[in-house]
């Protein structure tokens, strides 16, 4: 669900900022695909679309080395032109400075000439330079003349303004001083002719330019429409440019033969406002809003690229809108199965490749294609959409993780261990734990008493009870419910120096509980403690596991917790755990037993509660142990006195019922001192 909503959202996106640039790509688009062009056009508010189309053309040029082609040379009337030669800042220059370079021109043999520079109206002041220029352009014959193409005075269509007659006449041509720029001022298209309907007799300046320099590629007149796209050499100052006074004669910044062979291009510096200058302010790749160029030097760049055919092309829009859906798809979906921080390396790892790619296509093939929407929106959304959405999802797993521990842990180690997935591995460990098994008494019956509903109810209260009341409130972790009875068992998951004192703790809570009732109800509980090796860890299979304690050790304490109803006990802790808890907790010795299953002679002690009792039943158990020494001895007739003397002073004591009985049945046994055992075997669980 997550991948195919990504996947929707990132081919979507796409889809819509591809579009919102498309509209700019070219004219004919309209002529072509109606419906694609209004789609566009509406898309078109969308300026992210095309801002990310502007940086996908753009930020290669950054990136590739910078190229300094020998084939140009620009000649700027700037400021110090301006100075030098004594020319008005507000008016027409001498036409004849002009022929004097031309001349000069000429005479080196470049290979062709333009001028960006507007001829419109003859010279009133300076007649006799208007005479010159046109003589100059006349014995050149390769010199072509910029015309403005724009709404007529009379505002009925388009019309161009060309160079007056003396001039248009005598020059070998002329061509457009239009530019396709875009909004930012960037000019990123070739544009020599333009798409009106019976306007395509006219050409560009650079194209011209191109074609009276024997440039192949602008030969064919029919090919000025095919989509170039500017293929810029470097930063502004790049191409080799010498200013207008300096190149009036041989010097030392224009020694003779600079101009052999190559193509000049005339125009102004913006810097520089006089009348009849273009006032165009452009921007290329690699300047910002505050550095803008004079439109010559796009002029150059243009005929440049002509000359070199080494425009730049764009890929086809059928092939672009479906690598966006390819991409859409493939970073929507594939990111969403991934971890959040794996996302963001993935996601990261696929921006550096894509705009690699797109760098070495652009730098080897001079193609290029809108990839920043992939870099800059669709992987962004994508990676957003993965962290949010597994963010989520691995919220809700840790809400459910956290409430599954909730089961078995006590509540301040749920938080702990929530972001421990460990725990969830499969395998075990050996390690010494404190287990404690329950089990309720008589509850055969009491199941039998009962409606499934009622036992329901009464069974969730109790384990409720135990669970939150006694184990977890010793910080003890549950190792699964069995029936009616519990496994419980400290020091895993988490290290607990006082497991068995805290075992035993929860003994003493047990033993509170069954004087209280549940449901009305009370519901005696059985208990066995002991501490041993035990495996810990996660046990099950492929569809479910249980983190539970296996082992030996574990089985002993359940026969401990069946143990109590032989004995009439309702806690029992083993030897083992006596060790451990010391004189820290008040417990009596009961003997030892050989449980069934096990070989060794278990020593049995009763937990009693604490040690703030020891005075109050010091008799009764003083003269218990003296008992049990007597039996253990085989002085059965003074053990038998001595177990009545303890049910003379604690009723009903069910380790001196017990050990009456034993005496009873094994007093009909002819036994040989050396045959007798002074450990109790139990042959039942």
């Amino acid at each position: 669900m997550g991948a195919a909503i990504g996947l929707a959202i990132t081919v979507l996106l796409g889809v819509v900022l591809g579009l919102g640039g498309l509209r700019e790509r070219s004219p004919e688009l309209k002529a072509k695909s109606p419906k694609l062009y209004f789609l566009a056009w509406i898309l078109e508010g969308l300026k992210a679309g095309q801002y990310l189309i502007h940086l996908s053309y753009d930020l290669p040029f950054l990136w590739r080395p910078i190229t300094q082609p020998n084939e140009i040379v620009l000649v700027y009337m700037d400021d110090a032109a301006h100075k030098e030669l004594g020319q008005p800042s507000d008016d027409k220059w001498d036409r004849g400075l002009h022929a004097r370079l031309l001349e000069r021109l000429t005479a080196e043999g470049a290979r062709a000439v333009g001028f960006d520079v507007k001829f419109t109206d003859p010279s009133q002041d300076h007649p006799e330079g208007d005479s010159r220029f046109a003589q100059a352009l006349k014995a050149n014959g390769k010199v072509i003349l910029v015309a403005d193409y724009m709404e007529s005075a009379d505002g009925n269509g388009m019309s161009v303004y060309r160079a007056c007659d003396l001039l248009f006449d005598a020059a070998a041509g002329y061509g457009l001083s239009t530019i396709d720029r875009d909004q930012d001022l960037v000019v990123r298209r070739h544009f020599h002719v333009p798409y009106e309907e019976g306007a395509d007799i006219h050409s560009s300046l650079s194209w011209q330019l191109a074609k009276v320099a024997g440039a192949a590629s602008a030969q064919d007149m029919d090919q000025r429409s095919v989509r170039r796209w500017v293929n810029y050499y470097g930063p502004p100052g790049t191409l080799l440019h010498v200013s207008f006074h300096t190149a009036l004669e041989t010097n030392e910044v224009c020694p003779a033969g600079l101009f052999r062979g190559k193509v000049v291009l005339v125009g102004g510096n913006f810097k520089t406002h006089y009348s009849g200058q273009p006032k165009d302010e452009l921007r290329t790749p690699f300047t910002d809003l505050a550095t803008l160029v004079p439109a010559v030097d796009t002029q150059a760049t243009l005929t440049l690229n002509l000359l070199r055919s080494d425009w730049l092309t764009r890929t086809s829009t059928t092939s672009e809108l479906l690598i966006l859906v390819l991409t859409g798809a493939l970073f929507g979906a594939g990111l969403t199965f991934f971890r959040p921080l794996t996302a963001v390396g993935v996601a990261l790892a696929g921006a550096l490749c894509v705009a690699y790619g797109s760098y070495a296509i652009f730098a080897h093939a001079r193609l290029w294609w809108p990839w920043m929407v992939v870099v800059g929106a669709q992987i962004p959304v994508a990676l957003i959409w993965s962290v949010a959405y597994n963010s989520v999802g691995i919220y809700v797993q840790n809400r459910l993780f956290e409430q599954s521990l909730k089961m078995y842990l006590p509540a301040k180690l749920v938080q702990k261990f929530a972001h421990n997935k460990d725990l969830l591995k499969p395998g075990a460990q050996k390690q010494e734990l404190t287990v404690l098994f329950t089990d309720i008494a008589n509850f055969t019956s009491l199941s039998e008493s009962l409606g499934a509903d009622e036992l329901a109810h009464l069974m969730n209260a109790y384990f409720q009870a135990s669970v939150g009341g006694c184990i977890h409130k010793h910080d003890g972790t549950v190792g699964k419910f069995l029936g009616d009875g519990i496994l419980a068992f400290w020091n895993a998951p988490d290290q607990q120096e006082n497991h068995a004192m805290l075992a035993c703790e929860t003994g003493l809570r047990f033993k509170e509980q069954n004087r209280q009732k549940i449901m009305g109800r009370y519901l005696p509980t059985r208990i066995g403690v002991h501490t041993g090796i035990v495996y810990v860890g996660n046990f099950g299979s492929e569809d479910r596991v249980d983190y539970t304690a296996l082992g030996d050790n574990v089985n002993l304490a359940s026969r401990l917790e069946a143990l109590n109803k032989y004995l009439g006990t309702e806690c029992l802790i083993s030897g083992r755990t006596k060790s451990e808890v010391g004189d820290r907790i008040l417990t009596r010795p009961l003997g030892g037993f050989r449980l069934k299953g096990f070989e060794a002679v278990v020593q049995v002690h009763e937990l009693m509660g604490e040690p703030a009792l020891e005075a109050e039943t010091r008799p009764w158990r003083e003269a218990f142990a003296q008992a049990l020494r007597n039996y253990e001895q085989q002085n059965l007739e003074f053990a038998a006195l001595g177990f009545r003397q303890v049910l003379e002073l604690r009723p009903g004591d069910g380790p001196s019922e017990f050990y009456l009985k034993q005496i009873e049945e094994r007093s009909k046994e002819i036994l040989k001192p050396e045959d007798w055992t002074s450990f109790t075997v139990l042959k039942e669980k």
